[in-house]
This record gives C-alpha cells, structure tokens and sequence, in this order.
C-alpha cells in the first residue's frame, strides 16, 4: 500500500499544470466530460503498463527523441482540429463514434516520453529492486501497486483539468474556449517540436529560436481560415 500510495501522490503533484492536465481541460471543452475521463484512464492504464513492464526497452527501439516529435505534430493538428466545426449530419455522425479512440490516442502519444512515465519507470525500478532476487510472483506483486498508483494519480489530475474544461465552456462563449484550446495545442506543439529537433540535431550544431516566431504567423492564418470556413459551414447548416 505504501507504494500505491506514494505513486499516487507523486503523480498528481506531477500533473499539476502540466500538458497532458491541458490537454484534458482542452478535450473537455469539446466532448462529454464521461468520454474524455474514460480515455484518460484507458490510455493511462496502457501507456503506464508500457511503463512498469518494459521499462526503458521501448525507447531503445523508437527514439525518444521521434516519440516527441510525433507528439508535438499531434499537438499542432488537434489545435487546427479544435477550430474545425462538425456541423453537417455526415461529420455529426463521425463524430460520435470517434471521440473516445482521438482522446485515448492523444493522451497516450503525449505520455510517451513524459515525466510521468519516466516517473512511473523509475519507482516500478526501485520496487523490484526491494525484492532482488526473487521470482517472477514477487516481482509482479511489487510493480502493480505502483502501475494502478501512477494510473489513479494521472486520472485524478486530468479529473480536475477536465472539471475547468467543463466549467470554461457554461461560462465563456463556444467560440472563445474553442480558441484558448486550440492556442494551448499550438504553443505546447511548437514547443515540442523546437525540443525535439534540438535533441535530434547533431551535436554541437543549435537551432536558433527565430524560427518558431516564423512558425507563429503560418500557423495563425491557417488556424483563421479554419475557423471561418467552419462558421461560413455552420451558417449553411442552420439554414
């Protein structure tokens, strides 16, 4: 119990304010806030379960550094896809069968690589470490406790992101939330991919920051020409 309780805590104290807590908030401005928790845990209890099992093994077969930058592209494009309104019938209909498997696979992209799984690795580590020697049994009886620690800890930090999310969306206008989640995507992308590219550069050879503030203009028009050509749909659907 005492590891559960301690994966527990470390991780909500990790989460707080972190992506993937945004990331839930940003997601529950748009979806049913029961979608978007049961994603969460799904995606958690997977990713962490990579985590307690394999440890470090599948970073030796996909590169962290590939790992984030996938992530951070995924941050850009549900940042464009926050904006794109699903107006028509057609689209409505995607929609409803769709929303569950595109949380679970963004939570579970952006923990690849995150604190928390690096977290989660290095205390399922210390457990099995207390036991030594022993089998396979003792082991496994070591590392749950902290696989379903870490994985509450990550549901009850994205719990309160996703209970901003809902509170965002009664009190500020659609329109508005929509664009505070998209911005909070875009920054966190960009942000991923000017990490990422600086750890897959050659050493000795920097990436000058300037190029993100040419990354800002281009993405601001497409993030425009979204939104109004989901009002200008929007308008066509009401009439």
């Amino acid at each position: 119990m005492a590891a559960f309780g301690i994966s527990v805590v470390a991780v909500v104290l990790a989460e707080m304010g972190d992506k993937t807590q945004l990331l839930a908030m940003a997601f529950a401005t748009r979806y049913r806030w029961q979608t978007v928790l049961w994603a969460v845990a799904v995606a958690t209890l997977l990713n962490h379960f990579l985590a307690v099992v394999t440890g470090n093994v599948i970073t030796n077969i996909v590169p962290i550094e590939w790992v984030k930058l996938l992530a951070a592209l995924s941050f850009l494009m549900f940042g464009l896809w926050t904006l794109h309104d699903d107006a028509t019938p057609g689209s409505m209909q995607r929609a409803a069968t769709s929303p569950f498997m595109t949380v679970a696979i963004a939570f579970f992209i952006a923990e690849m690589g995150d604190k928390t799984q690096l977290m989660t690795m290095t205390l399922a580590v210390e457990q099995v470490a207390k036991v030594g020697g022993a089998g396979f049994a003792a082991k496994i009886q070591q590392i749950v406790p902290v696989w379903m620690g870490t994985t509450c800890g990550m549901i009850i930090a994205d719990a309160i992101g996703i209970l901003v999310g809902i509170v965002l969306n009664k009190r500020i206008p659609t329109h508005i939330v929509k664009w505070v989640a998209a911005i909070t995507f875009a920054v966190f992308g960009m942000l991923g991919i000017h990490e990422s590219l600086d750890l897959l550069l050659p050493n000795g050879v920097t990436l000058h920051h300037g190029y993100l503030l040419g990354l800002i203009p281009v993405l601001a028009l497409l993030m425009i020409m979204i939104a109004r050509r989901s009002a200008r749909r929007a308008r066509a659907a009401a009439t």
